[in-house]
């Protein structure tokens, strides 16, 4: 495994990327797996099942909807 890989391996992520899915766009096509939803917005942190990337929000979590 090379560096560049273990790199992505932590992502930190802010409100704007709400929902959130694995693979992010800024993956190329050939290296991507199914998509999938991330809920990081639930418990503040979260690994994707497929990669094994954890994405960690930064910042304040949004409120529910009621």
């Amino acid at each position: 495994m090379s560096n560049e890989n273990d790199s992505r391996r932590y992502v930190e992520v802010t409100a704007e990327a709400l929902p959130l899915f694995c693979p992010t766009p800024a993956v190329s096509l050939w290296n991507g797996h199914p998509r999938v939803a991330i809920p990081v917005d639930k418990l503040g942190e979260a690994r994707c099942p497929y990669c094994g990337t954890l994405y960690k929000f930064k910042g304040e979590l949004p409120h529910a909807h009621h």
